[in-house]
């Protein structure tokens, strides 16, 4: 996609024309596995302008400073960590990543060492704190994205009866709804493993389908191939930087608002910090699904909804049974979880759930699938099996983003999209190319395109 990297590379070199640093909302992250200047040429073409880093000799910073690039010392529990902040801070890093689950009192003590430098926290889910102002919210644990294997290499169907697909969408979303926080997700890759150019293109594309950003790491065959000049790894680099670009392109459907019919009501401090929960169930399903965090329930967050999901009824205070008890006096579906049922967050360090949790979402999932069938809640999708699809829309409804992810190592054909709604335009934008105009086709509830061909990810943009 060399329109892609043209346009990356320009803004790239026009924020060095105006001697401005990004701020941490438009930083592109990686971590960094090399300290020689000469790595930094590597950065030429892509939107990469923040650097994760371990090690950091003064040359290298200075060098990446001089690119316009954001620097991060990234510190780990243990030792002396304020002592490591000021260390780093010494090497003129622009700020410090406490990554890890430091003992209490630690970050404050961090936080007051550096003054006004960036302090970036990458917590375990379970310790994320929502109501936290600092600009960017994430976490260094996420399950590896693409389609899941069972034991004999087999495509594994979950309880969906689709084949699963191991994402963090649901719980991206799920934060995501809660508040304007930029994103990340700092998961590695599987130890030991040496990850094909198409995974790599999976997990970038999974987080920016949710309207967050991978910080993305290599691993470390890669890495040393990519470092030596290896031209297979330098090619699969630059098509990374291709996908990465592609989302900061469209940085605006970040800012958009979830669409659809069914709206998912939850606490994002319990079942929305695992994956594989209701959320991923109804993702699987290509149903469009508004996750709305239990204390932000209103009448206006359940506005254009004609089917509401309650997981935990118990949780919800009386004020907020009362707006669910209106919405079904409007001539809305709620379904409510099983009596008893509480919706239980992450139990220690796990973040998917265990079979007792699963065996108990089951029922809820039996409920959700019947009452949903194959009505259009907003968007149906056909010929997606391996794929995960994200809905979002203007603030004034007017434009509607249907946003596509292939976890399949082949590009997917023939994708078909029935819409609600009278929208005059649709447009196909993918990374692979110029944005393609789609016939539009009438349907029984609204209108229809036909997709030839997706490789990694794609959107449709349907305009009134």
């Amino acid at each position: 996609m060399r329109a892609g990297r043209w346009t990356a590379a320009w803004f790239f070199f026009l924020s060095l024309a105006w001697g401005t640093a990004p701020k941490p909302a438009d930083w592109v992250p990686v971590r960094w596995p090399w300290q020689d200047a000469k790595s930094l040429e590597l950065l030429s073409g892509t939107p990469v302008n923040c650097l994760l880093l371990k090690s950091y000799p003064p040359e290298f910073v200075a060098a990446a400073s001089g690119r316009g690039v954001v620097t991060l010392a990234v510190l780990s529990p243990g030792g002396d960590t304020v002592a490591a902040a000021r260390q780093a801070l010494a090497a003129k890093v622009t700020g410090i990543v406490l990554e890890g689950d430091f003992a209490e009192g630690v970050p404050s003590a961090v936080r007051g060492a550096i003054g006004s430098a960036p302090l970036i926290e990458l917590l375990a889910r379970n310790r994320l704190r929502l109501d936290s102002t600092a600009p960017i919210m994430g976490s260094w644990q996420g399950v590896w994205p693409g389609v899941s294997a069972a034991d004999d290499g087999a495509q594994k169907a979950g309880p969906t009866g689709s084949v699963w697909i191991d994402t963090n969408t649901g719980f991206l979303r799920a934060l995501h709804a809660w508040g304007d926080a930029t994103l990340w997700i700092a998961n590695l890759p599987p130890a030991g493993a040496v990850v094909t150019a198409s995974r790599y293109a999976q997990a970038i594309a999974d987080a920016g389908m949710s309207g967050a950003r991978w910080v993305v790491a290599l691993d470390s065959d890669f890495a040393q191939r990519l470092h030596a000049g290896e031209t297979t790894a330098v090619r699969d680099w630059h098509r990374m930087g291709d996908l990465m670009a592609f989302f900061e392109q469209h940085a605006e459907w970040r800012q958009m608002r979830a669409y659809g019919q069914l709206a998912l009501v939850q606490d994002p401090a319990k079942g929305g910090l695992l994956s594989g929960g209701i959320l991923d169930m109804i993702a699987v399903k290509h149903t469009p699904v508004r996750p709305i965090p239990r204390q932000h329930l209103s009448s206006e967050s359940l506005a254009g909804a004609s089917m509401a999901v309650d997981v935990d009824a118990d949780s919800l205070t009386p004020a907020q049974k009362e707006i669910l008890h209106n919405f079904t006096r409007a001539g809305g579906t709620l379904l409510t979880g099983p009596p008893g049922w509480k919706d239980e967050g992450a139990a220690g360090s796990s973040i998917t759930l265990d079979k007792a949790q699963l065996e108990r979402l089951n029922d809820i999932w039996r409920d959700v699938n019947s009452i949903v069938g194959r009505r259009n809640l907003g968007v149906r999708l056909f010929n997606v099996s391996t794929m995960l699809s994200n809905v979002v829309s203007s603030a004034d409804g007017k434009t509607v983003v249907v946003e596509l992810v292939n976890y399949s190592d082949y590009p997917v054909s023939d994708v078909t999209v029935h819409f609600l709604g009278n929208f005059q335009r649709a447009t196909l934008v993918s990374p692979e190319g110029a944005e393609k105009a789609l016939t539009i086709y009438p349907t029984e509830d609204g209108g229809g395109v036909d997709i030839d061909r997706v490789g990694v990810c794609a959107g449709i943009r349907l305009e009134q």
